[in-house]
């Protein structure tokens, strides 16, 4: 992994001691496979991001995703690149707003375990809040829709996931599980949005 403990202590500086949490993943070899082929430059991480306008919080699908079925958005920081810049640009581009991050909440190492092989990923969740935008996200190659969810719909996308099979979505729902009780919800009267356009 391209980002060094020297950044996350300043990201940790800057936004908080985040918890720390290790998951084991039984995985299929072609989702082995998958996850090693997005190991751009050495990279295996994603900042994952709970970003609030008001009491909501935005929410992404990938193109292959089932109806109803929804995620907080995340991404890559490239090779070389300052890591609030990375957040803020893949904020960008999945969400097409501008974000302030708030809480480092959760860094996490989840071991995606086949038969015969494995592959290790990790996460860095942050709590972080809307600024402005007009949601029209621009990584259209990878995002289907946006919109605003209460975070009680996670309960139900984690199911979802849950229910498919698939060890990115059981990771997924782990994910959520274990940063849920860290998020720190936002009262800003803001509450009267339910599409995010």
């Amino acid at each position: 992994m391209y980002i060094s403990e020297d950044e996350l202590d300043a990201l940790i500086e800057q936004y908080g001691q985040p918890e720390r949490k290790a998951f084991r993943i039984p995985a299929s070899q072609e989702e082995i496979d998958f996850i090693k082929s997005t190991r751009r430059d050495g990279r295996y991480h994603d900042f994952t991001l709970y970003i609030f306008k008001g009491d909501r919080v935005i929410v992404n699908a990938k193109h292959f995703y089932p109806p109803g079925l929804y995620r907080a958005p995340s991404g890559g920081v490239n090779k070389g690149e300052d890591i609030i810049t990375g957040i803020q640009r893949e904020a960008m581009e999945e969400t097409g707003c501008r974000i302030e991050l708030e809480h480092f909440l959760l860094r996490t190492e989840v071991d995606f375990a086949g038969d015969s092989d494995n592959v290790v990923w990790r996460s860095f969740v942050f709590q972080a809040r809307y600024v402005d935008g007009d949601f029209e996200f621009t990584d259209h190659d990878e995002i289907r829709e946006l919109r605003l969810a209460r975070l009680e719909e996670f309960e139900q996308f984690s199911r979802m996931m849950l229910a498919s099979g698939r060890a990115g979505f059981h990771y997924r729902a782990a994910l959520h599980k274990a940063v849920a009780p860290l998020l720190h919800p936002l009262n800003t009267g803001d509450e009267s949005e339910d599409d995010a356009t």
